[in-house]
């Protein structure tokens, strides 16, 4: 059979269908920094050098796919948070001055333009640029940063937010997040419509490490699925990210309707697979701590090959289960890219189907 680009691997996936192998799309923007001998604090508001950090690491280790992310904090700093920048680390909020004093102060806020506002422009123009030197055969995949539920708990103090869930008049919170998803909304559209092939949302504090899985669903779950719902017509798949163990959760977000659901490392894969619809791909969910950055090639490569195993490969694109550190070995990084060829050929994958 033909030798897919990386483009068509990823493609072919979201399609319901199997490629030549399994594509691998890491979450490597600090990686890429560091690949590419970049400071992260050299980066974050230059798009030139984000985008030529990620063609640099991407060529040299033959990944599928470039997750176009930075921090945390930049949908909120064009919202009107205040942002701390550092040299050698990705930017912050300064949740210790949040702008929200009350979450009825929402209404006092002005929707970001991501033409204009903080540096929305710049990741734009990011994606722009990366899908002119590589985007006819790498997929592209942007990160519209938080999700409704974290970008208001950023705004307003994620300390003060976990109260507000506890002694807040519901109507005002659930108010609060109307605003936070229609920000959310403009950022990822602007994303879609400057060239990526996907974009996503992080939405940490969703975690179920954080809250409860009833939380998550009054709160959360509800404004998640308004994003996915308010950009299908742009007809491109929309990943949804949620740190830490998400078992509580996971058939939730499988009913978002996101196309991609990206898998914590503390997620069982195999759980994740059995609990969401058959079409949502997974991506994920090798450890970036151990082993990406402190362990070995060969514990890499069996933690993918456990993986495969246990989802039978059904709609996967192997990752890492969150962001990789800059200090990511690089044979790690050379194992990931291997292990798809060494365990996730098409061949293999219909085998494991046909058990």
């Amino acid at each position: 059979m033909k030798e897919y680009t990386s483009l068509e691997r990823v493609q072919a996936v979201l399609r319901g269908e199997i490629p030549d192998r399994l594509p691998v799309v890491p979450q490597g923007f600090m990686f890429s920094m560091r690949t590419a001998g970049y400071d992260i604090g050299q980066v974050n508001r230059n798009p030139a050098k984000m985008a030529k950090a990620h063609q640099i690491s991407q060529e040299k280790y033959g990944y599928d796919g470039c997750v176009v992310d930075v921090d945390d904090a930049t949908l909120a700093e064009a919202c009107g948070a205040k942002v701390i920048y550092r040299d050698s680390d990705v930017a912050m909020v300064d949740e210790h001055h949040p702008i929200l004093e009350d979450l009825r102060d929402i209404e006092n806020l002005k929707l970001p333009d991501p033409m204009k506002d903080g540096r929305i422009c710049q990741w734009l123009e990011t994606v722009q640029r990366l899908k002119e030197m590589v985007g006819d055969h790498v997929f592209i995949m942007g990160r519209a940063d938080q999700g409704p539920f974290s970008l208001l708990s950023l705004l307003r103090g994620t300390q003060n937010f976990m109260m507000d869930l506890l002694d807040e008049e519901p109507e005002v919170i659930h108010n609060a997040l109307l605003w936070a998803t229609e920000a959310h909304v403009r950022f990822a559209r602007a994303q879609l419509m400057a060239g990526a092939d996907a974009t996503s949302m992080g939405d940490a504090y969703a975690s179920a490490d954080l809250i409860s899985a009833k939380m998550y669903r009054e709160f959360a779950y509800p404004y998640e699925k308004m994003v996915v719902d308010k950009l299908k017509d742009l007809n491109l798949p929309y990943s949804i990210h949620i740190c830490g163990n998400a078992s509580a959760i996971i058939g939730d977000m499988g009913q978002t309707g996101a196309q991609i659901l990206e898998i914590d490392w503390k997620t069982d894969m195999g759980l994740a697979r059995q609990s969401v619809p058959e079409s949502t791909v997974l991506m994920g969910n090798i450890d970036p701590s151990d082993p990406m950055c402190i362990g070995t090639p060969e514990k890499v490569k069996a933690q993918i090959q456990d993986m495969i195993v246990k989802t039978k490969g059904k709609n996967i694109i192997i990752s890492s289960g969150c962001a990789l550190g800059a200090n990511t070995k690089p044979e790690n990084m050379v194992a990931m890219v291997e292990s798809a060829k060494l365990y996730a050929t098409r061949d293999q994958i219909l085998e494991l189907q046909a058990r």
